[in-house]
């Protein structure tokens, strides 16, 4: 087992399994880790383009909706600050640590370091996506409100 103070042993363990699946070849595995972060930049892109269009949509038509009754005024009102809120923890966490920058001694170690940054940027995604999602459903509830005034 790895001695990786402060990491979760599922970390330990992950950053053991990809080592033994590439035979020790620690550049494989950093690899493996690289192609994990570029799927969660990808998604966050994902979010932060839906998150544009509602912003964009809301500049053509929200004063218009917000006009169609209480309801649709704070549904889209209540939509359009989980959207931001969503926008601003995504935003947050676009600093940048690369692979090389992780130091902890040793392959193994650098690559459970590597892993519990991901989880955390992991984790962070899906605080993204449930605020993002809350905000898009109670942004379509003022559109559906405002469809059926």
């Amino acid at each position: 087992m790895l001695i990786t103070p402060g990491f979760k042993p599922h970390q330990r363990a992950e950053a053991e399994r990809l080592l033994a699946l590439h035979h020790g070849d620690a550049a494989r595995t950093y690899d493996v880790v690289r192609q994990q972060f570029a799927v969660l930049q990808s998604r966050s892109q994902l979010l932060l383009t839906l998150a544009t269009i509602t912003l964009t949509i809301t500049g053509f038509s929200g004063p218009q909706i917000a006009r169609s009754g209480d309801f649709a005024r704070i549904t889209m009102a209540v939509g359009l600050a989980l959207v931001l809120a969503a926008v601003l923890v995504l935003l947050s966490g676009l600093r940048v640590k690369w692979l090389s920058q992780f130091d902890a001694g040793t392959p193994e170690a650098n690559l459970t370091e590597a892993i519990a940054y991901r989880d955390r940027k992991t984790m962070r995604f899906q605080v993204e996506i449930v605020l993002l999602g809350l905000g898009i459903a109670a942004y379509v509830s003022a559109v559906i409100a405002y469809v059926l005034a």
